[in-house]
């Protein structure tokens, strides 16, 4: 490290190679492995400069060679029917002779400072290590379920109306559909055109889209998916009503003679052994998306609680020691209209916990009690038994990965 070290923003038009370079250098993607996947050598160069283009990208630079990463893609997050302003963090990346220097807190500082100041109250990511994170406040939100069912254990009883037609991947059906999914999804983001973009970037040319109509004629479900080596893999299904997804699994079914088994994964953390008439699947389980709360004061009051009576405060102990504004205690209170105000300052009702704590309690990741149980929040049980009565028990649903 030299002290000609410059923080600045990268920009497409005089970063873009070494942004790449950088990025493949630290996830080891060479070039032969994307030439091999189907992409040209334009393609390649030109494929990360959307991201330059419309998010905020940091790094450090040591005599004009890029050392160290950082970016915040903005989107909107369904957060319980209240749509919020998040921000998405990818391409953290440092060389590694840049590393232990402490270049990537102050990128990652600088960003959320930035998110702050604009609204974005969430942070989320792709963690590539959990406990890195975790230092500096951020928790797991969500977990990504992957299956494996043999053909001879696909449901054969099925009974449903409608049709599924394949269609392209601009098919205006698919992101109406997905748009009406994420309005009414706890979790779910609202994919913009880059959302998109990087929806399809790594996806194979047999990639299939296949949406399920209603016998009215009504788009209600659709799902991705390829077939490869006899094995079905579906990237994405998502259903608005019990009938679409009787009717994707039916169409599935209908592959029986040419496929062996079907692999998926599930972004709704709930089994889908239970709803098969052969329940002896494999079914996996792995954290998926960790993320933290910026600002204290910004998230709970774009926050919604439930069975609320009006009037009930309490106290929010927060321990934030990467961000100093939120490492304090905040005053929260439900008015009888449902809006939630919060204001640094003791009241009754104590809660003690960290910031990661508090973004997993608010996103219902896992429930007072269990964090109560495990030491993770301090409270008398009183305090505890009316948090669990607020909070709205319904696990995110996050299948984006940028």
């Amino acid at each position: 490290m030299t002290t000609e070290m410059q923080l600045r923003k990268l920009t497409a038009g005089n970063d873009l190679e070494q942004y790449n370079d950088l990025l493949r250098y630290a996830f080891q993607v060479t070039e032969k492995q994307l030439l091999d996947y189907g992409w040209e050598n334009e393609d390649i160069r030109q494929s990360k400069m959307p991201v330059l283009e419309k998010a905020r990208v940091v790094g450090w630079f040591d005599q004009g060679k890029l050392a160290s990463q950082f970016a915040v893609y903005p989107l909107k997050m369904n957060i319980f029917n209240r749509i919020c302003r998040v921000g998405f963090i990818t391409s953290v990346a440092t060389y590694p002779e840049y590393t232990g220097l402490g270049l990537m807190s102050v990128l990652m500082r600088h960003s959320l400072e930035e998110m702050r100041e604009l609204g974005e109250c969430l942070a989320i990511l792709y963690p590539f290590s959990i406990p890195l994170y975790r230092h500096r406040g951020w928790e797991i939100i969500s977990d990504k379920m992957s299956f494996r069912i043999k053909d001879s254990q696909l449901p054969h009883k099925i009974r449903a109306g409608g049709w599924v037609r394949r269609v392209e991947t601009n098919h205006p059906d698919l992101k109406r559909l997905h748009n009406i999914f994420a309005a009414q999804t706890h979790g779910c983001l609202l994919r913009n055109e880059l959302a998109w973009e990087e929806y399809w970037r790594w996806d194979i040319e047999d990639t299939t889209i296949a949406i399920y109509y209603d016998d009215n004629a009504a788009p209600t479900g659709y799902m991705v998916y390829f077939i490869k080596d006899n094995v079905m893999h579906i990237k994405e299904m998502i259903y608005l009503d019990t009938n679409a997804w009787m009717g994707l699994w039916k169409y599935i079914s209908a592959h029986e003679s040419m496929v062996d088994e079907v692999v998926g994964n599930n972004y709704s953390n709930e089994s889908i052994a239970f709803w098969l008439e052969d329940s002896d699947i494999r079914e996996t389980i792995r954290p998926y998306i960790m993320g933290r709360i910026v600002d204290v004061v910004q998230f709970m009051e774009q926050y919604r609680f439930t069975n609320f009576q009006g009037g009930e405060e309490f106290t929010l102990r927060v321990r934030d020691p990467f961000l100093e504004w939120n490492n304090q205690p905040f005053t929260v209170r439900i008015d009888s209209d449902g809006s939630v105000s919060a204001a640094p300052g003791e009241s009754s009702r104590p809660v003690e916990l960290d910031i990661g704590t508090l973004t997993a309690l608010l996103l219902s990741y896992k429930s007072p009690s269990s964090l109560f149980r495990k030491g993770r929040i301090k409270t008398d049980p009183e305090t505890l038994n009316l948090l669990e009565r607020l909070i709205i028990k319904e696990k995110a649903y996050i299948s984006d990965y940028i």
